[in-house]
């Protein structure tokens, strides 16, 4: 049974298109954006709406999309252009102004078709490939300060440091309520399950943001009152699943679903549309500079380039959560022509499979005609996993 907190965001999200219509209609200023290194907290304290966009699932929207784009982009690249030639998705349609960062350069693709076929007012903030060396942070600081200095002329408002303290505070709480949320649904016998906790995440990439910590406070709250402290005991003798890899959004559930309908739990993920967001994202000070240093210094995404296997960040931050959250097997899905993440499969089953966690690689797309392919590889992964919890030798 759904959690009445969880039905009330549900409830808020289908409210929230006429809202924000209204809202726009009084004079409030809506900035769509996508990506994994645009900091959000910079179009809140100006006094704008974030609504992070794109959609999956939609082979309709993936083909439409193919028409502006090279079908060599990923699926998710595709349906985002096929949302704007469409012309019916309320969270695009209620946006005034658009903005992009490059930490994959599909979606830096994205932007330059969307300003040319669609004429919308597109902004791109660079983003540094060498994100580790001391020059990568002069250089985001300075493509962040240009965005911000485009915002303000799009909001006729000055950045305050006061401001952007009290944005910074407020996204401080969310990701903490987010993550007390997220080990919920992963103790025995949870309340939550992963799939809801992660609709709610994505919930909020178009909710009004204090609105939505209230949301997330109340979730916690109903959590704590009905289970307790949420303790990670340990594995039980289910196939606790670990999901990795290329970008799940809103309306691409083939994958879920099928883990779900074959037995096996998923209890954690580092999915960019899913929790890794969340994870030490430590903004010191109230300043563009400090905003940068944080989203260069969280965990990488793993479109940027990096060669020492022994200190990527990206591969250290997975192999923790899987400890964390008592994971036994790992779910590596790639959606088709998602190249960085395709390339760094090899490795990370390799890395796995040294500390005893198996990697199963499913390469997909939107469309439904390798459903059954799916189910068959998903189906032995589980048998194979809950085989060697009960034996404790490999199959």
């Amino acid at each position: 049974m759904t959690l009445k907190s969880v039905d009330v965001i549900l409830k808020r999200l289908a409210e929230r298109p006429a809202e924000l219509a209204a809202a726009r209609a009084a004079g409030a200023k809506v900035v769509g954006f996508q990506g994994y290194s645009l900091p959000e907290e910079l179009i809140h304290a100006l006094g704008l709406i974030p609504l992070r966009i794109g959609l999956g699932g939609s082979d309709r929207l993936v083909e439409l999309g193919g028409r502006y784009i090279s079908t060599k982009n990923c699926v998710y690249v595709r349906e985002t252009v096929g949302l704007f030639a469409d012309d019916t998705d309320p969270y695009i349609n209620n946006s005034d102004i658009f903005a992009f960062d490059a930490t994959c350069l599909q979606t830096f693709r994205t932007a330059e078709v969307v300003q040319y076929y669609f004429k919308k007012n597109v902004l791109i903030v660079g983003v540094p490939r060498n994100f580790y060396l001391e020059e990568a942070e002069t250089y985001f600081t300075a493509e962040l300060r240009h965005f911000v200095s485009r915002l303000e002329e799009f909001a006729g408002a000055k950045l305050s440091f006061e401001k952007l303290a009290d944005s910074i505070a407020l996204y401080d709480q969310i990701r903490d309520e987010i993550l007390a949320i997220y080990e919920y649904q992963a103790t025995a016998r949870p309340l939550i399950s992963w799939e809801e906790v992660f609709d709610v995440i994505q919930a909020g990439y178009v909710l009004d943001r204090r609105d939505y910590l209230g949301l997330l406070q109340a979730l916690h709250d109903e959590l704590a009152a009905g289970q307790g402290a949420a303790v990670i005991a340990g594995a039980d003798d289910e196939a606790r699943i670990f999901i990795s890899g290329s970008v799940i959004p809103p309306g691409d559930k083939k994958l879920i679903s099928i883990i779900d309908q074959l037995g096996g739990r998923v209890v954690g993920d580092d999915l960019w549309s899913g929790l890794i967001p969340y994870v030490e994202v430590d903004i010191k000070e109230p300043t563009i500079a400090a905003v940068a240093w944080a989203y260069l210094h969280r965990t990488p995404h793993g479109a940027l380039p990096y060669l020492d296997l022994a200190t990527d960040g990206r591969i250290a931050r997975l192999k923790s959560l899987i400890g964390k959250f008592k994971a036994n097997g790992v779910i590596y899905h790639t959606l088709r022509y998602c190249d960085p993440y395709t390339f760094k499969a090899k490795e990370t089953k390799d890395i796995l499979e040294n500390i005893g966690i198996p990697l199963l690689e499913l390469h997909t797309e939107y469309a439904g005609s390798d459903v059954e392919a799916i189910r068959t590889r998903v189906e032995a992964f589980i048998e194979m996993i809950k085989l060697k919890t009960e034996t404790g030798v490999a199959a």
